[in-house]
């Protein structure tokens, strides 16, 4: 009698799932088809591919000569370093930065301001790398952006953001914070709007100020949201941003601009080299599979948060 309650339970329980299942059904094709098949190309890591035979035609398996000719290649060892630096600091300004904003935020008490503030800042967000990076150049030109213009008038000299190896890594690094903190300071305003207004009102009737308010019950309270925030983001430690470093960048700054991807594009679609290319693609992969599942493993073990 149990295992029959049991069973149309079950089965009740999977109709009710079956709208869910069909609505999700979309999204598992499309990563199907451009997530999993095009791995299939990545034997030509260990092949000397020759185009003209095509994906499954008579290649030359040569093994590892591929990554050992990359390592080789000057430049590519600059490029991983780049990228591992450029997405460090976006990372680490990607969660503080949005973190300040949504405290900031919420202890604004005038709803009319905190809209206007959050349009603003959340507008940058919807533009695309193309556009964005069309007004940046503009913004930052040495000699008629208005950021060198009002150095210009306080005695500073011009200086060339997008052109120098000294000022570009900087500058993609504050540019993407810039675009991309207003959106995610959504996610850490919803989970502060989620804390129990009842602790803050025991904390004012035992005589917290608001710093200590934000100390005790606000940061606390978002743990596990940045916990969450922090590991999806170290699955993107290797990627620093093609489309905004491809816009930004030119030749005299690939010596801090030149990441992976930008690497990658190069030696792949402009020199043909499909063989060390797809190494490269295969490396910064392996990469960031072991970062992101070192930091599910510590978000788990000394946190005791889990995603799935």
């Amino acid at each position: 009698m149990k295992k029959e309650k049991k069973k149309r339970t079950g089965n009740a329980l999977l109709r009710r799932q079956i709208p869910f299942h069909i609505m999700l059904l979309p999204g598992v094709i499309f990563t199907f088809i451009f997530s999993y098949i095009p791995m299939v190309g990545m034997k030509m890591a260990f092949e000397k591919f020759i185009p003209a035979r095509g994906l499954f035609g008579d290649q030359e398996w040569i093994g590892l000569e591929n990554f050992e000719y990359l390592f080789a290649m000057p430049g590519a060892m600059q490029a991983l370093r780049n990228t591992v630096v450029i997405a460090f600091w976006k990372i680490v300004l990607g969660l503080v930065v949005p973190i300040v904003v949504a405290i900031m935020l919420n202890e604004v008490r005038s709803s009319k301001f905190r809209r206007t503030i959050q349009t603003v800042i959340y507008m940058p967000y919807f533009l695309s790398w193309i556009v964005f990076s069309g007004v940046l150049i503009d913004i930052l030109s040495p000699s008629t952006g208005v950021v060198n213009q009002m150095l210009n008038a306080v005695g500073i000299k011009s200086i060339f953001f997008l052109g120098s190896n000294d000022y570009f890594q900087p500058t993609v690094i504050w540019t993407d914070v810039l675009k991309n903190f207003g959106f995610n300071s959504i996610v850490y305003l919803a989970a502060i709007t989620g804390i129990d207004l009842s602790l803050y009102e025991a904390a004012t009737m035992d005589g917290a100020n608001r710093f200590q308010k934000i100390r005790y019950i606000t940061l606390p309270g978002i743990r596990m949201i940045v916990i969450l925030m922090t590991v999806l983001a170290l699955g993107n430690v290797l990627n620093a941003g093609f489309d905004q470093i491809q816009n930004l960048m030119s030749p005299q700054v690939y010596e801090t601009g030149d990441i992976v991807d930008t690497f990658i594009y190069r030696i792949g679609l402009i020199d043909a080299q499909y063989g060390p290319a797809t190494a490269m693609g295969l490396l910064k992969s392996a990469v960031s599979f072991v970062f992101i599942s070192t930091a599910y493993f510590i978000a788990d073990k000394f946190f005791d948060y889990q995603i799935f």
